[in-house]
């Protein structure tokens, strides 16, 4: 890297990727007994499969490693884990909060679903969507469930694209689950979001199997 390349890189602000302050075998770990905690909690039996295995595994692996992506894409069917998922990972957030692991500093996921941020953008306080937009961490929930485009006061908006833009400029950490295969997100929201996604997102690929019976 030339000198002049390093000046104009300091005038920058680079935001360290969020990861996990432990091993990949102590992230799985973690991350397997927040996923079997979530299950619990609603009253369901966990099935140690190799497919739960893989998908905490991968996670573990992002969260442990040395990348250039700063979100995490989870594409698959109905009832398949996805959500359960990411519960845990905040769950083990949390976790790793209360015992000081983040070197004091507060790392907060915040969870909402594409629906609701699309109610949020035109509420008559938008404060909540804009809170939920610059957050340092967010989930996105079923996102493609979302309408697209929506109507404010006459004026044509995006809400849901509209925080990905945001996010991916400022390269805060942002996840998503959503049961459209990355053709359809292309599809649906065009070949500038899936060129940001391919970029930015580490995608985990559910197989087509429920665990809703």
């Amino acid at each position: 890297m030339t000198s002049l390349t390093q000046r104009l890189l300091a005038q920058k602000t680079t935001r360290d990727r969020f990861k996990f302050p432990c091993t990949r075998e102590q992230a799985i770990d973690l991350l397997t007994a927040a996923y079997k905690a979530e299950v619990a909690f609603r009253r369901r039996q966990f099935i140690a499969d190799e497919y739960t295995a893989s998908h905490i595994a991968r996670l573990a692996d992002f969260l442990t490693s040395d990348t250039s992506r700063f979100g995490l894409m989870l594409c698959g069917t109905y009832g398949n884990g996805k959500t359960t998922l990411m519960y845990a990972l905040r769950s083990a957030t949390n976790l790793l909060n209360r015992c000081g692991e983040f070197n004091e500093r507060r790392v907060g996921i915040r969870i909402e679903d594409a629906r609701d941020i699309a109610k949020l953008y035109t509420a008559r306080d938008q404060r909540p969507y804009n809170e939920f937009k610059q957050a340092e961490h967010v989930i996105i929930e079923d996102m493609g469930k979302e309408p697209i485009e929506q109507m404010n006061y006459g004026t044509v908006i995006s809400p849901v694209v509209e925080i990905l833009e945001y996010r991916y400029h400022n390269q805060l950490f942002t996840a998503i689950t959503t049961n459209l295969t990355p053709q359809e997100i292309r599809a649906k929201y065009g070949n500038r979001i899936a060129d940001r996604f391919n970029e930015m997102m580490q995608v985990i690929t559910f197989q087509d199997q429920t665990y809703r019976k």
